[in-house]
């Protein structure tokens, strides 16, 4: 997998900070889909599968719970929900989608069991911060204009840099609503930051 050049993704409340972009190529799929196979027999396994969805697990659990704290334990459960896997096909699956949609319904469980309100929406990387605090508010100020699925759509594009399929199926819903909801939030940024379209 190749590093691409660094951006930056967030939603409502967010602190921003960089994501580098990575070019998965189908023998990267394959490789995630066998690692997830073997992750029920293999520590070796799981820890691969840690390292390199840690940082997405984490964003998108953190954006659906509004809490540090409960986003670290959604981590930490996904990847034991992982070891507990027994219906999954190396060869017709989905891992990185498998990954973030455990992920996606640990942090709605989380949500719903310590009923926490969304107040403040924060995508980080896992325990960094490298924006400015200034940068920070404006971008905060700026999430706080999409909804629920706006914000969930653009995490799962820019910070699990899922494709639009595999949005829809994670979110449950046509391909079609995905692609309009991403382009509509990214129409609402572009408006409330002065943006030309």
């Amino acid at each position: 997998m190749n590093a691409d050049t660094n951006y930056f993704s967030g939603g409502d409340g967010t602190i921003l900070t960089s994501f580098t972009k990575k070019k998965t190529s189908p023998e990267a799929d394959n490789t995630v889909n066998e690692l997830i196979m073997s992750c029920r027999t293999s520590k070796d396994s799981l820890s691969k599968l840690y390292v390199m969805f840690k940082d997405m697990v984490f964003a998108v659990a953190f954006g659906i719970t509004s809490d540090y704290h409960l986003a670290e334990d959604c981590v930490t459960e996904t990847f034991v929900r992982l070891t507990q896997v027994k219906r999954f096909s190396a060869r017709k699956g989905d891992g990185k989608g498998f990954i973030i949609t455990i992920a996606r319904n640990v942090a709605f469980e989380l949500r719903r069991r310590y009923k926490k309100e969304i107040t403040n929406f924060i995508i980080q990387s896992y325990g960094e911060a490298e924006k400015t605090v200034e940068d920070s508010i404006y971008i905060n100020q700026l999430l706080k204009y999409l909804n629920d699925k706006q914000r969930e759509t653009v995490i799962l594009k820019c910070c699990a840099e899922l494709t639009f399929k595999q949005i829809a199926q994670v979110m449950k819903c046509p391909e079609t609503t995905a692609k309009s909801r991403y382009k509509k939030a990214i129409s609402i940024l572009q408006e409330k930051a002065g943006e030309d379209q």
